[in-house]
């Protein structure tokens, strides 16, 4: 770039009629301005976790490429419980009126898709665990989804309740099979007693009974020794629908897998976390996923996560990047039920923070 020759400048506003300190101060500003547009940037110095970040050159996780990208807007992830959602004090418990409860061994991975579009029929996902690996395939009619999986919560936690009354000395043992009305499935799962919502229980039967779930863990055995228990099956055997005159479903029947009966009624303690009500409401397959996660993980104190090992156990079919988006998002709105969530710096990349409420409301707490 050639150099402002501010002498020069001075004698041509001279030359113009100009005074000579007017034009010796405005020259002497103009060479200011020109050396300060030509000067070099001086080169910021990164820092250690800067450099080890850039060289992984993991989407999502690039230092320059997060500042580029815009700040979403925080978007709520609980929706809105349907009309007449509120439930009648009653002594006895309605169907409808149990404490959701979920299979603690596959809390932590996702047994289902995330998408409400991607419908991922006869597909894969395989998860590496530290104790053996879980794989999960899906038929034609595509893979249950999380929503869909809200019916096996239901069955799971009525199971369950049923199980402590056999056990109280107060009922039966129960079957593997249960038979609910549909109104009593939709307010269970908080939603809409619609025409649409009752025929979405059909497919959602459909793609449960063809979703199979394989797994492989080993586990010490009562005499203390090591092994490796393989099995598989379909989320649930098998269902029936019962419509009305109309052509409506009102009643279904679906039979339990195995091997979540067993968990439920083998032994003193049934193998079962109770779920927060409001998580039926919440909107993003990727927020269903973190609730599951944090009530597995942390419970009622807190877990740490890497976003990467958050992302290989969602089985999500998008990229890092984009889940890395959604994520943050999630922080930012940070409205789960019972846990916060926060994002640290790890020696590898991001860490998301799992926080139970009432932990985080303690001295030293997030």
């Amino acid at each position: 770039m050639t150099k402002f020759d501010e002498a020069a400048y001075a004698q041509k506003l001279m030359d113009m009629g100009s005074d000579r300190a007017t034009a010796l101060s405005v020259s002497r500003k103009m060479a200011e301005s020109s050396a300060a547009n030509s000067a070099e940037p001086k080169p910021v110095k990164k820092s250690v976790y800067q450099k080890r970040i850039e060289a992984q050159t993991r989407p999502g996780e690039l230092w320059q490429e997060e500042k580029q990208q815009p700040t979403a807007p925080s978007i709520p992830s609980i929706r809105k419980p349907p009309k007449g959602d509120a439930q009648p004090d009653l002594l006895m418990p309605m169907l409808y009126d149990v404490g959701t409860r979920d299979s603690r061994n596959i809390m932590d991975v996702a047994v289902f898709r995330l998408s409400k579009r991607d419908r991922r029929a006869g597909e894969l996902i395989r998860y590496e665990l530290p104790d053996g690996h879980v794989e999960v395939s899906a038929g034609p009619a595509g893979m249950a989804s999380v929503w869909d999986y809200d019916l096996v919560l239901m069955a799971v936690s009525h199971l369950t309740e049923s199980m402590n009354r056999y056990r109280e000395g107060k009922g039966d043992k129960p079957g593997r099979v249960f038979r609910p009305h549909v109104a009593d499935v939709l307010k269970f799962c908080r939603r809409a007693n619609g025409g649409k919502q009752k025929d979405d229980l059909v497919e959602t039967c459909i793609r449960l009974n063809t979703t199979h779930v394989a797994m492989q863990r080993t586990r010490k055995a009562k005499n203390g020794r090591m092994i490796t228990v393989s099995e598989g099956e379909a989320l649930i055997s098998r269902y029936k629908i019962i419509n009305n005159a109309s052509g409506r479903p009102e009643h279904i029947e679906i039979e339990l897998a195995d091997w979540m009966y067993r968990e439920v009624t083998e032994g003193k303690n049934p193998d079962v976390l109770t779920v927060h009500p409001d998580y039926f409401l919440i909107d993003p397959g990727i927020g269903r996923f973190l609730y599951r996660l944090a009530r597995r993980a942390a419970g009622k104190g807190e877990a740490k996560w890497s976003f990467q090992t958050v992302y290989e156990r969602s089985g999500s079919a998008g990229t890092f990047k984009e889940f890395c988006r959604i994520l943050r998002r999630l922080i930012e709105a940070n409205d789960l039920p019972e846990y916060t969530l926060k994002e640290q710096s790890g020696q590898s990349g991001p860490l998301l923070l799992m926080k139970h409420r009432e932990a985080a409301a303690l001295p030293g707490g997030v």
